[in-house]
């Protein structure tokens, strides 16, 4: 009975999650139009160091995804790099597997890299779906700096309960 009700519960959340999948990128659309991107820059690459990467060939590179505030609720995707910031853009090198995973409870999370991703998707092509108790890996195949969406649901929410955002990030060779 746990395993059904646990069943529902994300099966509710996933539908919610893909369903808010168009208003959180319309949002990200009107809210992106004042931000700067690396990906905007004519060598996104430089901004590439030790301090900037996350993860190698032999170790992964885990990032953290998260809904954050709580009037105007944003979405965060945090890399496991010493002293790193929600959103910032951060680098991988081709072959790193990249996790993706929700720290927070109860949390389901849609990562949308549009028709251009630089995974192996096992998937959907571009959309990455996941959640606390379904971390979901991928491989770098594909150079080039490439934007996505984030978008962050807590099970069971509300209106208001979602948060979104973009960020970026660079794969290098």
């Amino acid at each position: 009975m746990k395993v059904q009700h646990r069943v529902a519960i994300w099966c509710g959340s996933l539908l919610f999650v893909s369903g808010s999948m168009a208003s959180f990128l319309a949002a990200n659309a009107q809210q992106g139009k004042n931000k700067k991107y690396i990906c905007s820059e004519t060598s996104p690459g430089s901004m590439c160091t030790a301090a900037t990467t996350c993860g190698s060939a032999s170790s992964p590179c885990v990032v953290n995804i998260k809904r954050s505030g709580s009037s105007s609720a944003s979405a965060t995707s945090t890399p496991a790099i010493p002293n790193a910031k929600g959103n910032a853009p951060f680098c991988v090198k081709v072959g790193t597997t990249v996790t993706w995973q929700s720290s927070s409870k109860n949390t389901g999370f849609v990562l949308d890299f549009g028709p251009s991703s630089p995974f192996e998707m096992p998937t959907t092509p571009g959309t990455i779906i996941g959640g606390a108790d379904r971390p979901v890996s991928v491989v770098a195949k594909k150079p080039g700096c490439y934007k996505y969406s984030v978008g962050a649901c807590v099970s069971g929410s509300i209106y208001g309960m979602c948060g979104s955002s973009t960020a970026e990030i660079v794969v290098t060779e």
